[in-house]
C-alpha cells in the first residue's frame, strides 16, 4: 500500500521519466481500440493486458494528477468506473444474443423463401391452366359477343321502333283532339313533340329525326291553319244565328197569329202570316249559309259541326214550328254539288274512324246487355250495335233531302260502309279460326247475323221500299240492270241490301261450317272405342237385369253434351239452332254409315245400340226441340229395322223380296215405322243382323 507522499510521487516520477514520443505512442494506441465513451473520457474495450497499467496510469494522470486535492474526485471517478461496467457488461450481452436472433431470421427467411417458390410453382400452373381455359373459351367468348352485338342491335332498333311508336301515338292524340275541337290540349301534345325534336338532335339516326321534324311541321301548320281560320270567322260561335232564327219565329208566333193574320183573313188574302214570316227568315239563313259554307268547306270540323247544326235547325223547324217541306230550307244549300259532295267525304272519313274507334274498343265483343237475358236473346257484340246505330244516325241525317238521287248517293255510302265492315270482321276472323269455338269467334258470328237480321228488317221499312223504286226508275234509265233483277225489285222480291245481306249470309255459313266441323272432328275422335264395341256378341235385353249405357259411349256423349252447353251461351238462339240442326245431320250420317253399317248385330247389340241412341243420344237434343229423333232419321229407322222381333223381320224381308219397288214394299216399310230409308237400305240392314232362326236352308 502506498503512503500518500509515495502516491503522489510515483506518477510524478514517471511523468518525468516518459518523453513526449511515448505519450503520443499511448495516445495513438488508444486510439485504435473500440473505446466506450462514458461522459467526455474514452475507454478502450479491446487493450492488451500489459497496456492496461499505462492507460490507467494515463488516466490517473489526466484526472487527478499532482493535485492531492483531486483525490476528492476518486469516489466520483469509482461511481462512474461502476457505471460504465455495468454498461459495457450489457452491451457484451446484447453482442451474445444477436448471432442467435441473425440465426432465427435465417431460418425464417429460408422458410419464406420454401413458401415463395411453392407459391410460384402455384402461380406457373395456375396461369397454364388460365391460358388452356382461355384457348377453350376463346370460340365461346366469340360466338357470346356476336350475340351481344346481336342484342345490342336488336335493343337499337327496339329504341328506334318505340321512338317511332311514341311519335305516331302523339301524332293520333293530336289528331283526336282537333276532331273534338279540343284545340288547347293539341297544341300541349305538339310542345310536347317538339321538345322530343329537341332531345333527338344529338342522335345519329337522320330518318328519324327527318321522320320527327315533318311530323312536328306537319302538325304545326294544320294547327296554325285551324287557328287562323278560327280568328277569320269567329262569327260563327256554335250556331248561334240558326237558334236565334228559331228564337224569333217562336216569340212572334203568338202576334203573327193573333194580330196579323186576322187582317189578312179580313181582306180576304190565302196568305199565312207565321208562315210568310218563316220564309223570310229562311231567306236570310240561306243567304248567310251560302256565304259561309266556302269558307269552312276544307275543315272537317267545323264543316260536319255545321252539318250538324244545319240538321238540328231544320228538325226543329218542320216539327215544332211545322215549316213545309215545299218550302226553301237549308237542305237545298247542302244538296249543291260541291258542298253534298264534301258533305259525302266527311260523312265516309268520320264513319271510318269511328269504325275503327270501335272495333279497338276493349268491349268491342262484350254485349252491353250480357246480363239481362230477355234483351240479350242475340247476343250482340258492343261493336255490332255501335256499327248499326252509326248507320241508322247516317238514314236519319240525309232522309230528308230534298231529291232522290241524293237519298241514293248516301245509300251506296252506307252499304259501302256495310261491305267495309263486312271485312274487317273477315278479317279478325281469320286471326281466331284456330279457335273457332272461342269467345270472340263466336262473338264475330253473332255481330254478322245481327247486321244481316237488321238489314233485312230495315229492307221492308217505308223509306228504304222508297229509295228501291227510286232506284228502279234509275236503273231503267241507265240500263245497269238486267230485265230480270229490274222485275225482281219492281216485285219487291229483291231489296237495295240483298247484296249485302247474301254476303252476310255467306260469312255466317261459312263460320258455322267451321265451327260444325270442329265440333264433328271432336265427337269422331271420342266415338273410336263405340265404332269398335262388339255388336255381335253382346247379351240379350233378357239376360240383363236393367239396360245401361255402353260404357264406349260415353266419352262420345260427353263431349257432344259440353260443346252444345258451350255453343248455347255463346250463340245467339238463332244461331245455335242453325249449329245444332247442321251437327245433328252430319252426326246421323256418321253413326248410320260408320257404325251400323260397318257391324252386325246379334239380339243384343241391336237392343244396345236402340238403348244409346233412343235413351241418351236423342235425349241430348230435347232441350232444343220435342222431338229430336226426327232429326235423326238414318239412326232411328236403322234401330227399328235391327229390333224387329224374328217373325215380322222375316215377314218383311219376304214382302221386300218379292215385291222389289212395288207400293206393298213401301206400305210394308212405312207399316214398320220406316219412311226415310230406301228399300234397299232395309235389306241391307236386315242382312246385318244374325238373330235369324235356322231353317235348314
Amino acid at each position: 500500500m502506498l503512503l500518500a507522499g509515495d502516491f503522489g510521487k510515483a506518477p510524478a516520477t514517471r511523468c518525468c521519466s516518459e518523453n513526449g514520443d511515448q505519450r503520443k505512442n499511448i495516445k495513438e494506441k488508444s486510439d485504435i481500440n473500440i473505446a466506450a465513451v462514458v461522459g467526455n473520457q474514452p475507454v478502450c474495450e479491446s487493450t492488451d493486458n500489459g497496456d492496461l497499467p499505462s492507460y490507467v496510469a494515463v488516466f490517473i494522470e489526466k484526472e487527478v494528477g499532482n493535485d492531492l486535492k483531486s483525490l476528492k474526485k476518486l469516489d466520483k471517478l469509482i461511481e462512474q468506473m461502476t457505471e460504465k461496467q455495468t454498461c459495457i457488461l450489457k452491451v457484451l450481452t446484447v453482442s451474445s444474443e444477436i448471432p442467435k436472433r441473425i440465426q432465427s431470421a435465417l431460418k425464417n427467411a429460408e422458410e419464406s423463401k420454401q413458401f415463395l417458390n411453392h407459391f410460384l410453382e402455384q402461380e406457373s400452373h395456375l396461369f397454364s391452366s388460365i391460358n388452356s381455359h382461355l384457348l377453350t373459351a376463346q370460340p365461346w367468348i366469340e360466338d357470346l359477343g356476336a350475340m351481344i352485338n346481336q342484342i345490342e342491335e336488336i335493343e337499337r332498333h327496339l329504341a328506334y321502333l318505340k321512338w317511332i311508336s311514341q311519335i305516331e301515338e302523339l301524332s293520333d292524340n293530336i289528331q283526336q283532339y282537333l276532331m273534338t275541337n279540343n284545340v288547347p290540349e293539341a297544341a300541349s301534345t305538339l310542345v310536347f313533340m317538339a321538345e322530343l325534336d329537341i332531345k333527338l338532335q344529338e342522335s345519329s339516326c337522320t330518318h328519324l329525326l327527318g321522320f320527327m321534324r315533318a311530323t312536328v311541321k306537319f302538325w304545326h301548320k294544320i294547327l296554325k291553319d285551324k287557328l287562323t281560320r278560327q280568328e277569320i270567322y269567329p262569327y260563327f260561335m256554335p250556331e248561334w244565328y240558326l237558334a236565334q232564327v228559331l228564337m224569333w219565329i217562336g216569340n212572334h208566333t203568338q202576334f203573327l197569329d193573333e194580330k196579323i193574320q186576322p187582317i189578312l183573313d179580313k181582306v180576304g188574302s190565302s196568305v199565312n202570316a207565321r208562315l210568310e214570316f218563316s220564309r223570310g227568315l229562311m231567306m236570310l239563313v240561306l243567304e248567310k249559309l251560302a256565304a259561309d259554307i266556302p269558307c269552312l268547306l276544307y275543315d272537317d270540323s267545323l264543316f260536319c259541326h255545321l252539318v250538324d247544326e244545319v240538321l238540328l235547325f231544320e228538325r226543329e223547324l218542320h216539327s215544332v214550328h211545322g215549316y213545309p217541306s215545299t218550302f226553301a230550307n237549308c237542305m237545298h244549300i247542302l244538296s249543291e254539288e260541291t258542298c253534298f259532295q264534301r258533305w259525302l267525304t266527311v260523312e265516309r272519313k268520320f264513319a271510318l274512324q269511328k269504325m275503327d274507334s270501335m272495333l279497338s274498343s276493349e268491349a268491342a265483343w262484350i254485349s252491353q246487355y250480357k246480363d239481362i237475358t230477355d234483351v240479350d236473346e242475340m247476343k250482340v257484340p258492343d261493336c255490332a250495335e255501335t256499327f248499326m246505330t252509326l248507320l241508322l244516325v247516317i238514314t236519319d241525317r240525309y232522309k230528308n233531302l230534298p231529291t232522290a238521287s241524293r237519298k241514293l248517293q248516301f245509300l251506296e255510302l252506307q252499304k259501302d260502309l256495310v261491305d267495309d265492315f263486312r271485312i274487317r270482321l273477315t278479317q279478325v276472323m281469320k286471326e281466331e279460326t284456330r279457335a273457332s269455338l272461342g269467345f270472340r269467334y263466336c262473338a264475330i258470328l253473332n255481330a254478322v247475323n245481327y247486321i244481316s237480321t237488321v238489314l233485312a228488317d230495315w229492307a221492308d221499312n217505308v223509306f228504304f221500299l222508297q229509295l228501291q223504286q227510286a232506284a228502279l226508275e234509275v236503273f231503267a234509265e241507265n240500263n245497269t240492270l238486267s230485265k230480270l233483277q229490274l222485275g225482281q225489285l219492281a216485285s219487291m222480291e229483291s231489296s237495295v241490301f240483298d247484296d249485302m245481306i247474301n254476303l252476310l249470309e255467306r260469312l255466317k255459313h261459312d263460320m258455322l261450317t267451321r265451327q260444325v266441323d270442329h265440333v264433328f272432328r271432336e265427337v269422331k275422335d271420342a266415338a273410336k272405342l263405340y265404332k269398335k264395341e262388339r255388336w255381335l256378341s253382346l247379351p240379350s235385353q233378357s239376360e240383363q237385369a236393367v239396360m245401361s249405357l255402353s260404357s264406349s259411349a260415353c266419352p262420345l256423349l260427353l263431349t257432344l253434351r259440353d260443346r252444345l252447353l258451350q255453343l248455347e251461351q255463346q250463340l245467339c238462339f238463332s244461331l245455335f239452332k242453325i249449329f245444332w240442326q247442321m251437327l245433328v245431320e252430319k252426326l246421323d250420317i256418321y253413326i248410320y254409315q260408320e257404325i251400323i253399317l260397318a257391324n252386325h248385330f246379334n239380339e243384343g247389340g241391336a237392343a244396345q245400340l236402340h238403348f244409346d241412341m233412343t235413351r241418351n243420344l236423342f235425349p241430348l237434343f230435347s232441350h232444343y226441340c220435342k222431338r229430336p229423333e226426327n232429326y235423326f232419321k238414318h239412326v232411328k229407322e236403322a234401330c227399328i229395322v235391327l229390333n224387329l222381333n224374328t217373325g215380322c223381320a222375316l215377314l218383311l224381308r219376304d214382302v221386300l223380296q218379292s215385291t222389289s219397288g212395288q207400293p206393298p214394299a213401301t206400305a210394308a216399310l212405312n207399316e214398320v215405322g220406316i219412311y226415310k230409308l230406301a228399300q234397299q237400305d232395309v235389306e241391307i240392314l236386315l242382312n246385318l243382323r244374325t238373330n235369324w232362326p235356322n231353317t235348314g236352308k
